[in-house]
């Protein structure tokens, strides 16, 4: 077995690079059309995370939609949900949120030693709670995920986790969809933060794909990940 999952990296921004403005309610970026190519691209996966500013903030369910994905995937001996992960470093997460309560699969939340105790008693029943380092450690995860049986894991945000994965050099393939439109306000969220990404100018990342989405763009970058 690999000794981490592949990991493929799928985030829509803004022309300007935002992930979403600064409002209460959630902007999407994306249209159906391209919902539904994400969701094919979680069927295809064993796993799928975000961070947990992203479940306080969105409350996703992050469950494959189409029915005919579920059942296909059932068919092929696998659960009809990926396995949901997330990482946090205060354990502030609300047993009651989507991201716990809804789908068949196994929750996982990667913790300090310090947090994972107390949100392991919080999250009961819920979510199995794993330490992980301090600050959590994503080859730590990664490994952990390995030994579980997850073989490809779709990382879906936020921007610190973005960012994370990105300059720790352990994202194997980035989906990128532009749409196209300007959010211009600094205090927004965007995709990535400051960092010292190995992606550079010197080791540029290799562009598989572009695919034309109506007005949005999929860009589909190989990214090495070490592999």
């Amino acid at each position: 077995m690999n000794e981490r999952p592949y990991v493929l990296l799928s985030c829509a921004m803004s022309v300007d690079g935002y992930i979403d403005d600064a409002s209460p309610q959630r902007l999407r970026l994306s249209t159906p059309a391209d919902f539904d190519r994400v969701d094919a691209v979680r069927a295809g996966c064993d796993a799928i995370m975000v961070g947990a500013g992203t479940v306080r903030r969105d409350d996703p369910k992050l469950l494959v939609r189409s029915p005919a994905r579920r059942e296909q995937r059932v068919r092929r001996g696998l659960p009809p949900d990926l396995t949901k992960v997330t990482v946090t470093s205060s354990g502030d997460l609300d047993p009651d949120s989507r991201f716990f309560t809804t789908g068949e699969s196994p929750k996982l939340v990667y913790a300090p030693p310090g947090v994972a105790p107390k949100l392991a008693d919080r999250l009961a029943g819920r979510a199995e709670v794993v330490e992980a380092g301090d600050p959590v450690s994503l080859p730590a995860m990664l490994a952990d995920l390995a030994r579980r049986g997850v073989r490809r894991l779709m990382v879906e945000g936020g921007g610190g986790v973005h960012t994370r994965f990105l300059t720790a050099g352990l994202v194997d393939e980035l989906q990128l969809v532009v749409a196209p439109f300007f959010i211009g306000d600094p205090a927004a969220p965007r995709f990535v933060g400051a960092g010292v990404f190995p992606q550079s100018p010197a080791a540029p990342m290799r562009l598989e794909e572009v695919t034309r989405i109506g007005d949005l763009v999929l860009l589909r970058y190989l990214a090495g990940g070490g592999r």
